[in-house]
């Protein structure tokens, strides 16, 4: 029985969910993937609250169009760090939410320790 690609990912989402779990002091950041866009929430688990969140969809950013996904992941990534900062957030728990960490996710999670988070 073979898996198709969204089967195989949230049975790894599964797997990587069951040891990370967000807290008030170091929540979870977690990244999903569209075709065209990419979005970071900070969550903190023991509430089950979102703290804060980023978006491709913010104008800024979706104003550039000739920009490539990756490029776009980065900038979501700069801006994420940037809101937890400004809530007092330095410490958080990297979830790739099943995808690989590899292109956009690698961007991201990059462009987000650059910005200062602690990852």
């Amino acid at each position: 029985m073979a898996l198709t690609k969204s089967e195989r990912r949230l049975r790894i989402k599964r797997r990587i969910r069951k040891r990370i779990s967000g807290t008030t002091e170091r929540p979870r950041l977690t990244v999903f993937r569209s075709n065209t866009d990419i979005y970071v929430q900070l969550i903190d688990d023991s509430k089950g609250v979102t703290l804060a969140a980023a978006s491709s969809l913010v104008k800024d950013i979706k104003e550039k169009t000739s920009i490539n996904k990756t490029e776009q992941a980065r900038l979501v990534g700069q801006l994420a760090a940037k809101v937890a900062i400004e809530k007092g957030i330095s410490e958080v728990v990297f979830d790739r939410n099943g995808y690989l960490y590899h292109g956009r996710v690698k961007a991201l999670a990059d462009a987000a320790r650059e910005g200062g988070l602690k990852i």
